[in-house]
């Protein structure tokens, strides 16, 4: 499972790199994103170019991941810029169209790994013709902004009512990585860290990005330890037989929609 994390803090970032993590993420999409997600619990980063300058000679095990703005005017020179400044994958977030996709894809040329964030209904709608296009070397599922495009409550909905099943079997018919969203430690998180990954294994995922429970109380040995607990629980989570991976799924839906219950009552 390719770990990623959200983070700019150059001493932070030299933990990251020692612990295990596999992609330091660094995230200049701002474009509509406080529009979008103001009223979540979420962070909305204000990383830079500058950024990637002071982290990438320090990185001697973890790749550079970079999100960049949905596509507009100035995104050949952003991607450039983010290309120079050592980045190994380009993701492009909140596309609709296979246009852009293909843009995108033309302006990165090969010259770093194209990453697809999908968390859009118009991309859901489109995923077929989406997946033709040439160039595509990973896909993201977003559970944030996708739960939030369809009117859902709880973002791991998604994963609880077989949405993300239907798309994982399309994109894994294409021969194409993919992750989805975000967790927790294994042993917290809204949803239980466990119970995610357990999902991720049967739906053949190999990406996720690592929540804020995972800075917390950064030290190098702490951090390690879970990087480790995170990876024996993947190794179990392969051996299972069929049926108990659909019972983790049907105890994910439950817990799931009781969490969504929970939001909605709030409101």
């Amino acid at each position: 499972m390719i770990t990623m994390i959200v983070d700019n803090n150059i001493k932070n970032i030299k933990i990251y790199d020692k612990s295990g993590i596999d992609r330091i993420f660094i995230d200049l999409e701002i474009h509509g994103k406080q529009e979008r997600q103001g009223h979540l619990d979420t962070v909305i980063s204000s990383h830079s170019f500058e950024d990637m300058k002071k982290i990438k000679p320090i990185l001697k095990n973890s790749e550079l991941l970079v999100r960049i703005n949905p596509l507009y005017e100035n995104s050949a020179n952003e991607i450039s810029k983010s290309i120079d400044n050592g980045a190994n994958i380009i993701m492009l977030p909140m596309f609709k169209t296979v246009a852009e996709v293909k843009l995108f894809i033309s302006y990165v040329d090969a010259k770093a790994k194209t990453c697809l964030l999908l968390e859009t209904s118009e991309a859901l709608a489109r995923i077929d013709d989406i997946l033709e296009v040439e160039g595509i070397d990973e896909i993201h599922i977003g559970l944030n902004d996708l739960h939030l495009a369809l009117g859902l409550d709880f973002m791991f909905e998604l994963m609880g009512d077989g949405l993300i099943e239907y798309l994982t079997k399309k994109i894994q018919a294409k021969n194409i990585p993919f992750g989805i969203g975000g967790i927790a430690r294994m042993d917290e998180g809204m949803l239980q860290g466990s119970i995610v990954m357990k999902e991720h294994v049967r739906l053949g995922s190999s990406m996720v990005i690592l929540s804020r429970t995972f800075k917390r109380d950064l030290d190098l040995d702490i951090l390690k330890k879970e990087i480790i607990k995170l990876q024996e629980v993947e190794t179990l989570a392969k051996s299972l037989s069929q049926k108990e991976l659909d019972e983790n799924k049907l105890l994910l839906k439950k817990l799931a929609k009781d969490i969504a219950m929970i939001v909605r009552n709030k409101r």
